[in-house]
């Protein structure tokens, strides 16, 4: 004979609470961290925005840390869900870099996170603070630019990009356009630079690849 227990009950109806409160702290805790920094999370603050009490907020990380690196976590699942999973379905080529460089200045310029890109600030806040904090957002700007460079290694070998390329070089000065367009954009309010990071990039591509035509003409 089978019976359904009521303290099971109970059990997942309290899992799933638990759930959906994290769900809701790590969506607030984003925002927030985008603009006041990872060190301006706290969990009273968290608490008092979303009307929750300090220790069920607290029950949920137990650490500031632990806050933080959830934060950070979360922040990365957002990004991935706007700029590279959309590119997942499309061939290896020229096209697909171009795709993943044009989704990120619309991250940007769309403020999915309100401070402009997470990882651009979590970078300046934490670039000479050694600890996780500092290790999983170097990870991630790192795992970020090897995604173009293994996308560029990609249109190689299907012939749309040229042999004789220098990949790093190439991938660092797209993630500098990317970047200076971001942070132009945040300090003055002003989005003329995400157009002209479109065109620098478009413009360097062009010349690394095999037919330019693959790719659209700046401006």
């Amino acid at each position: 004979m089978t019976t359904t227990g009521r303290a099971g009950t109970r059990t997942d109806g309290r899992v799933a609470r638990g759930d959906e409160t994290r769900r809701l702290v790590l969506a607030r805790a984003v925002s927030v961290a985008s603009v006041d920094g990872l060190d301006g999370l706290t969990v009273g603050r968290l608490a008092a925005d979303l009307g929750l009490s300090k220790s069920g907020v607290f029950a949920l990380f137990g650490s500031k840390e632990d806050l933080q690196l959830a934060t950070v976590r979360a922040a990365i699942g957002i990004f991935l869900e706007h700029v590279v999973h959309p590119v997942h379905e499309l061939p290896h080529g020229m096209d697909r870099l171009w795709r993943l460089c044009s989704g990120w200045l619309v991250y940007s310029q769309a403020r999915v996170f309100p401070g402009g890109c997470f990882f651009s600030s979590a970078a300046a806040e934490y670039d000479a603070r050694p600890g996780r904090l500092h290790d999983t957002v170097a990870a991630t700007r790192k795992n970020w630019s090897s995604l173009l460079e293994q996308t560029l290694r990609e249109a190689q070998q299907v012939g749309e990009a040229r042999r004789d390329l220098d990949r790093r070089q190439l991938v660092f000065e797209i993630c500098a356009l990317l970047e200076l367009a971001n942070g132009e954009s945040v300090l003055h309010g002003d989005d003329t630079g995400y157009r002209m990071a479109a065109d620098g990039i478009l413009s360097r591509l062009r010349d690394a690849a095999t037919d330019p035509s693959l790719l659209p003409a700046a401006g």
